[in-house]
């Protein structure tokens, strides 16, 4: 079982005056985000432009977008269109949000009766256990699409904008979503509707608000544990002026610059596996500072009731079958056990085929 204070909201603990950090929040030695960054050099992140990927003429963009996705299973997106005033509001909103009293957060929370957590809503992510190290981190967590799914009660009413700009921010950032599934399916050498069949029509779309507080001792916790997204693409907002989300590249975690008003995508365990590994998900955490810091992150699903699998024409000799069918639900509801365990929710639920193999060996 676990205990109340195992729940309490990160923002609170952070506004206590800690003389140190609780001891649930402070990660085994090995695991401690200090000394494991690397400067990298002059790397620069792959940058793709959406104007010129809506163009099926222009190989130049569609051939960036494929080497992206292959060496990085990201990339930055620039040309997407979204006014700035849109993005500077909703992140302003989201700080207005979490800067609200603590009573009127907890209208919206995703503990129901004392104890019983739901993925929707604000607080902290699902804790099972007395021993689970908890991230630095609040949230605020949403269904946005399909539209008729959404469930409003949870949806904040103040900061009063904040329902209006995550509609238009989701509905724009869905667009950007299904260009690029055409896009990428067009950089394979298919048609662009290869991928949008295997998706299906009621994409499945969640938002989820960040907040991460001041902290006093950033080199002993993670904001958000090192983890793949569920996911066939996830499209992230980033604070314009505090970092802390690093990407695992080459062996090493590589910090992601401040963008501005362009967007950052990542490929998600789904892409993966219907790509059949073609192209990798994403590893990725989120690391504090004394500073406060939040960011805005739509996760593109397939339809919860279409059957995930390896796309035949990505299976060759070369290349064979890497992952087991699976119910998109089914992948969606143990993600969430996964996450809580700190593991990859593909091995998790033991979906790679050479799991199989090896466990009858």
């Amino acid at each position: 079982m676990v205990h109340e204070s195992q729940r309490q909201l990160v923002q609170e603990v952070a506004a206590g005056g800690l003389p140190e950090l609780p001891s649930r929040y402070v990660l085994k030695e090995e695991d401690r985000p200090k000394d494991a960054v690397t400067a990298f050099g002059r790397l620069v992140f792959p940058t793709v432009d959406v104007r010129r990927l809506a163009e099926p003429e222009d190989v130049e963009e569609a051939a960036k977008l494929r080497s992206a996705l292959e060496s990085w299973g990201l990339f930055v997106v620039t040309g997407h269109g979204m006014p700035e005033a849109l993005l500077g509001d909703i992140l302003g909103s989201t700080r207005e949000f979490f800067y609200l009293p603590q009573e009127e957060k907890l209208k919206y929370s995703n503990v129901v009766d004392g104890d019983k957590f739901q993925l929707e809503g604000y607080g902290i992510d699902r804790v099972d256990t007395d021993e689970q190290v908890l991230d630095w981190s609040d949230r605020l967590y949403l269904q946005v699409q399909p539209e008729d799914e959404r469930r409003m009660q949870f949806w904040p009413s103040h900061p009063a904008p904040l329902k209006t700009l995550l509609h238009d921010f989701t509905v724009k950032s869905e667009q950007v979503a299904q260009l690029l599934l055409r896009a990428t399916a067009r950089a394979l050498g298919f048609k662009e509707e290869f991928f949008a069949d295997r998706v299906g029509e009621r994409v499945t779309t969640f938002a989820r608000f960040n907040y991460y507080p001041p902290c006093p001792r950033p080199d002993l916790v993670n904001g958000v544990k090192p983890h793949t997204d569920n996911s066939l693409f996830t499209i992230l907002l980033l604070d314009k002026d505090v970092g802390g989300l690093q990407v695992h590249k080459d062996g090493v975690w590589v910090d992601v610059p401040m963008l501005g008003n362009d967007l950052l995508v990542l490929v998600g365990d789904e892409m993966e596996m219907m790509s059949n590994a073609v192209f990798k998900a994403s590893m990725h955490r989120v690391v504090t500072s004394e500073k406060e810091r939040v960011s805005l992150v739509l996760f593109f699903l397939p339809d919860q009731q279409k059957e995930v699998k390896p796309a035949e024409e990505l299976v060759d000799e070369k290349r064979p079958v890497m992952y087991k069918n699976h119910k998109a639900k089914t992948f969606s509801d143990g993600f969430w056990d996964a996450f809580a365990l700190g593991e990859r929710a593909i091995d998790f639920l033991k979906l790679r085929v050479e799991q199989e193999a090896a466990s009858t060996t």
